[in-house]
């Protein structure tokens, strides 16, 4: 089964990704987390993202559709989790091509939906974890009195600089002028399903597992 995970920053998409990758198996394809890694890998794609990064120049849709394509060639798993791609149409359209061209289908497409002002609150308390990236909130989810991390027992806690309500709200503002059309085209697809996002991370979970045992 492979999904496309839609939502504003902050939603949730990641917690809800690393879910899905320990309970079905799933493969998490993140744009961020495919760039650092094929920057590291030495391998002739990851010099050429080097290369583009080391610009400053951002990495093309071209270069992104490469990456996906050597990990859905690669591995299969329980199916894939789009994170962050695509966030354009000419994204999507190019994403759909690949599908079909590596004999895979899009199955859901899922929008964690949230209201503006109640996830610029929940977010502006965000830490995570340095070393596995847990995620918590000063108010709902605090870091532990103990000072370690209960996953993995790690003890440096991360908070992200642009995690502000200025910023996040640039941020908001970036992703519904970009990302709102693939709504619409998901929507005509008859793919697009839309969950909670501000719901508890359990409430999302089974919200989510609702979909993709239809």
């Amino acid at each position: 089964m492979n999904i496309i995970l839609l939502g504003p920053p902050g939603a949730g998409k990641g917690t809800q990704a690393r879910h899905l990758v320990e309970k079905k198996n799933m493969i998490q394809l993140s744009t961020g987390d495919m760039l650092r890694e094929a920057k590291n890998s030495g391998s002739e794609m990851g010099n050429l993202v080097a290369e583009v990064m080391a610009r400053g120049d951002l990495v093309t849709d071209e270069i992104v559709i490469g990456l996906i394509k050597e990990k859905i060639s690669g591995e299969k798993g329980g199916g894939f989790i789009f994170d962050g791609f695509p966030r354009t149409l000419n994204q999507a359209d190019a994403l759909g091509k690949l599908l079909e061209e590596c004999g895979e289908n899009l199955d859901f497409v899922v929008e964690m939906k949230v209201d503006d002002d109640a996830l610029v609150s929940r977010i502006t308390g965000r830490s995570s974890c340095g070393n596995c990236g847990e995620v918590f909130h000063d108010i709902t989810n605090p870091w532990p009195a103990s000072g370690k991390c209960p996953k993995c027992f790690g003890t440096k806690v991360v908070r992200r600089a642009d995690d502000n309500e200025d910023s996040l709200r640039k941020r908001l503002m970036e992703y519904y002028k970009k990302t709102s059309s693939l709504i619409g085209y998901y929507y005509a697809k008859g793919d697009h399903v839309s969950v909670n996002g501000l719901a508890s991370v359990e409430e999302v979970q089974k919200s989510i597992a609702a979909v993709l045992d239809r």
